[in-house]
């Protein structure tokens, strides 16, 4: 065989397999697109070099297609964290804070990856982030690298891992070498 087929046939391969992923992906945003409402208790774990162990909260996270996102952390200190229509609303000692998400971009790649997933909306993904996806069978994992210089200085990637229509975890690796790990329960209830 020659070099110019040998090279055609790669080409067409991995032309191939790059569809295929794509198709694999617009399969699992229209499955995440169905879940209107979603309820899940999460541990989350800070690493970092400066710490000497990893800080851990614990909480529920609620979801309401298409934009709404609700984290509670309950462990250590109780806080609360909305999304809805852009605005992010905070409360932590009894003290309301609100911003909009688009003047806090550092925020953006951890709270619109989860977002953006949940509601399947491959566009908002493509608005924030570079996309890679892997899968097999019933794992998948999106490797999200943020497109805004700004945030590309703070955060290098955010990786989400899932089952079928399931978020399992969600990694933020931060430049510094600082990482947090989100892992979701079991199963995100109606």
């Amino acid at each position: 065989m020659s070099r110019r087929i040998r090279t055609l046939l790669l080409c067409s391969w991995l032309m191939g397999s790059t569809a295929a992923a794509a198709d694999d992906l617009n399969q699992l945003m229209a499955r995440l697109r169905q879940r209107q409402h979603g309820h899940v208790p999460y541990t989350e774990l800070f690493i970092s070099n400066a710490l000497d162990r990893p800080l851990a909260s614990s909480g529920e996270l609620f979801y309401d297609a298409p934009d709404r996102l609700e984290k509670r952390t309950n462990k250590p200190k109780a806080e609360r964290m909305v999304l809805e229509k852009g605005q992010l609303t905070f409360e932590r000692r009894h003290k309301q804070y609100h911003v909009a998400l688009a003047d806090v971009p550092q925020a953006a790649p951890y709270i619109e990856g989860i977002r953006a997933t949940l509601a399947g909306d491959r566009p908002a993904l493509e608005q924030v982030f570079g996309i890679v996806f892997e899968s097999s069978i019933d794992q998948w994992t999106l490797r999200l690298t943020p497109l805004d210089a700004h945030v590309v200085a703070e955060v290098a990637t955010v990786r989400i891992d899932g089952s079928a229509d399931v978020i399992k975890t969600v990694t933020v690796q931060l430049v510094n070498g600082d990482r947090s790990v989100t892992t979701l329960g079991s199963q995100l209830e109606p």
